[in-house]
């Protein structure tokens, strides 16, 4: 009886175990992982998703905001520097100058400063749960793209009020946004990941960000600095997206090519450093954060 039963057990189909997915830290410099990030694209839309309803919750204006930080800075720098200080702008009016650069500029700059605080702001879902790290400051930084096309919808009105036609060059507005969003991205990078270990860095941004735009040409013509000079000043990549900005909009002076590849170049450079960094620290952001 009882080999008759071990009989029986031997030739019963065994049970596979169930499957499961072991995850390791990770340890130096770990690769991109750019099929990860594709995988969980799901995730990464309804991120952004929530980014764009939580900026506006509980809010009075909402949406509005999107157009009245553009519209009141380019107020002010149009009293200040178009009426008062005489500043040139390349024979269009000033009011459109300015706001054709703050467009970008404000949406690199609000994603720098979103990207950089994601981290800290997501730490509970850090510790709970597996995804890709890398995730959250871009959701940070896509969930701008709203308040970018509100803002360029301005744009666009304030053109045909100051009677500002359009130009052919606009079709290449999408790689100058490209450009934005590399710069922005690869900015957001370093100091998302740089914020989890020092808290330092969020009195630095608004510091930085102030710094940024005057080293920017937003409130003067990139055309005030002459020879290689230019070709250094380049290497703000916001220069090469500003002086594009106004080149597709405006049909001002185009800018020249050693410029924008230094802008271009740089912008690569700060994107993929940035993103082998956060990488890097990766593995202890939820102990740290």
């Amino acid at each position: 009886m009882a080999s008759k039963a071990a009989a029986g057990l031997a030739s019963a189909p065994q049970r596979a175990p169930d499957a499961y997915t072991e995850i390791y830290p990770l340890t130096g410099w770990a690769g991109l992982k750019v099929r990860e990030l594709w995988q969980y694209r799901e995730l990464l839309l309804f991120l952004t998703w929530r980014e764009i309803k939580v900026r506006y919750k509980q809010t009075a204006i909402g949406a509005g905001w999107a157009l009245i930080q553009p519209l009141f800075t380019m107020l002010i720098f149009t009293l200040f520097f178009g009426r008062l200080a005489k500043m040139p702008s390349e024979g269009v009016p000033y009011s459109v100058f300015s706001l054709t650069a703050l467009v970008p500029w404000i949406f690199f700059a609000n994603g720098m400063t979103l990207s950089s605080n994601s981290l800290v702001g997501n730490a509970n879902l850090i510790g709970k749960v597996y995804f890709p790290r890398l995730l959250i400051p871009i959701s940070s930084i896509f969930s701008g793209f709203v308040d970018f096309i509100l803002a360029f919808v301005l744009l666009c009105l304030f053109c045909v009020y100051e009677g500002v036609g359009v130009h052919a060059t606009i079709l290449w507005l999408p790689l100058f946004l490209l450009l934005a969003t590399v710069a922005c991205l690869g900015v957001g990078l370093w100091f998302s990941a740089l914020n989890v270990e020092y808290r330092d860095v969020r009195y630095i941004i608004p510091f930085l960000t102030q710094i940024w735009l005057f080293a920017t040409p937003v409130v003067y013509p990139g055309s005030l600095l002459r020879g290689p000079w230019r070709t250094l000043y380049g290497l703000n990549p916001m220069v090469g997206v500003v002086e594009g900005f106004r080149w597709a909009v405006l049909g001002t002076a185009r800018p020249e090519g050693g410029m924008l590849a230094a802008s271009a170049v740089m912008a690569l450079i700060i994107l993929i450093s940035g993103a082998f960094y956060f990488r890097r620290m990766e593995q202890g952001f939820a102990d740290i954060v």
